[in-house]
């Protein structure tokens, strides 16, 4: 139990059914869509879709969304890539005879085509039970009234506001500045694309005129983007990798996705006796980040395009982690490549949610546009913004992830859930871009190996070995700092936290949920 004379958040505790988003309106929208008979696909994509207007900086429909999520009652974890791919006139060899080393992010090479629209359509009509014109009307609702703006939204729109370029600084700044706390920001352009889309599902966003003008808008910029680019866009059901941590089973998205690395950094540490450690203390974090290089170095040269991801099962081996467990020193850094590889940039945005209904339908959800306000683009007329995905690809010839026509990019959102003695337990996510697998499996360490509740597990202190410097939040002691220096570390304090995080955990035998949302972001667990 946390002190209650120190600052802290309680959990939240629901029988019927919860949600924990980074947006408190987000939230309650997913809470109305339950009450009123919708399930937890129902309202993570209703809370998905709002939070697009209440976080523009982190997410929004020109992004791509991943989802883990099981059906009502049962065990069984379903996955979905709703990941987009580059257009097909994309080519490395063009871009390098172009004088280009890597892919710029905020320019149209950058550009993937959004999938995350195709992939809330096909989920509310596989598994949802009110329809995605039920599902988008919350956010029609408050692109057209208005939302405040929020304390962390706020915080990132200044920070980001520079990366803006032309169209998206008309819909994005307000005469020029970035939006402040309590300011309202309205989108009825994007209102006006999401009722298209709940009038005529996936089409109203991916032909007729809402696609013309993404795609007009791309080729004006110099993307090579066509209408057959958007018209074949379409989502994937696949199957989660997994892997044993402590007597639970971590379950991640497959590659594209970045999961695989997560389930690696948990065999890793799994090697050492961290329960043995202090918690937030230097020893802990060493072991982290060192395995942080190895594990970042193996998803570097492995995950691409699922097409392309050759060596999966080296990453998911015991006996990979087992070797690269043996070279980690506990009193010196050891010389490795740096991470976090391609698409590393010091800041990247997303939103996570996760929902349980009274059903146990259990949804852990992820969509983004990646790095603050994507690539800064937006289309002209409805002001939709462009992820900047495909700075995740390589310009390297002949590596997986090298960037081609029709290929997905290594991709930094991964959702998670755990399961004990083959029941689900927990839904999890933590945002945070390249920090994600490290955000995973401290949270796990957190909670397995130190016995904090979920929400303390997330409210505690992070670190991130990035580029070579290890990024250390402040609610460190000193001491861990200058521990860490003299082991051969470059510390660094970010000006921004580490990420954010929710999770739902099932008490499966007193049926309660027991929700947790980080202070990090605006948001919180609600239940009924």
């Amino acid at each position: 139990m946390r002190d209650f004379h120190l600052p802290g958040r309680s959990a939240v505790l629901a029988c019927n059914g919860l949600c924990a988003t980074s947006h408190p309106l987000a939230a309650r929208v997913a809470i109305d869509i339950l009450r009123e008979g919708g399930n937890a696909m129902d309202a993570a994509i209703a809370a998905a879709v709002l939070l697009g207007i209440c976080e523009p900086a982190s997410t929004g429909i020109g992004g791509d969304l991943f989802t883990l999520f099981t059906p009502p009652g049962e065990d069984r974890v379903l996955a979905l890539n709703g990941s987009g791919r580059a257009p097909a006139g994309l080519e490395a060899a063009q871009l390098r005879d172009a004088g280009l080393t890597e892919i710029p992010l905020r320019s149209p090479h950058a550009v993937t085509v959004p999938g995350a629209i195709d992939a809330f359509c096909r989920l509310a009509e596989d598994w949802g039970r009110l329809g995605i014109g039920r599902c988008l009307a919350p956010a029609i609702e408050h692109a057209e009234a208005g939302v405040p703006v929020a304390p962390r939204t706020a915080f990132d729109w200044k920070n980001q506001a520079d990366t803006l370029q032309g169209a998206a600084r008309e819909f994005y700044l307000a005469d020029g500045r970035p939006l402040a706390v309590g300011d309202l920001f309205r989108h009825p352009q994007q209102a006006e694309v999401l009722r298209r889309i709940a009038a005529e599902g996936r089409d109203g966003f991916y032909a007729g005129e809402v696609a013309q003008d993404m795609v007009d808008s791309l080729r004006a910029l110099g993307g090579t983007h066509s209408l057959e680019d958007f018209a074949r866009t379409r989502c994937d059901y696949t199957e989660p990798v997994s892997g044993r941590y402590r007597g639970i089973e971590l379950l991640e998205h497959p590659p594209n996705g970045q999961g695989a690395t997560a389930i690696l950094l948990a065999n890793i540490l799994s090697r050492f006796d961290l329960g043995a450690l202090d918690p937030f203390g230097a020893l802990r974090t060493h072991l982290e980040a060192e395995a942080t290089r190895l594990a970042y170095d193996a998803r570097n040269r492995i995950i691409a395009d699922p097409d392309h991801t050759a060596r999966l099962d080296y990453m998911l081996s015991p006996e990979t982690a087992a070797g690269l467990a043996a070279l980690i020193r506990p009193d010196r850094v050891i010389t490795a490549p740096p991470a976090p590889g391609p698409g590393g940039a010091p800041h990247r945005d997303t939103v996570y949610l996760c929902v349980v209904d009274r059903d146990l339908m259990v949804v852990s959800m992820i969509y983004s546009i990646f790095h603050g306000f994507g690539s800064g683009l937006a289309s002209s007329k409805f002001g939709i913004l462009f992820q900047n995905r495909g700075a995740g690809f390589t310009l390297e010839e002949g590596h997986p992830n090298e960037a081609g026509p029709g290929k997905r990019p290594l991709h930094t959102i991964i959702p998670a859930m755990v399961r004990r003695e083959g029941r689900v337990i927990m839904p999890f996510g933590v945002m945070g871009g390249a920090y994600q697998p490290v955000g995973h499996v401290r949270f796990l360490g957190n909670w397995l190996d130190h016995g904090l509740p979920p929400q303390t597990a997330i409210d505690a202190p992070r670190a991130f070995l990035d580029g070579g410097r290890l990024n250390l939040e402040r609610g460190h002691a000193p001491d861990v700092a200058r521990h860490l220096a003299a082991l051969g570390h470059e510390i660094t304090v970010p000006d921004t936290p580490l990420g954010g995080a929710q999770a739902i955990l099932i008490d499966h035998a007193r049926g309660v949920l027991e929700g947790a949302s980080d202070p990090r972001k605006d948001g919180a667990a609600i239940g009924y």
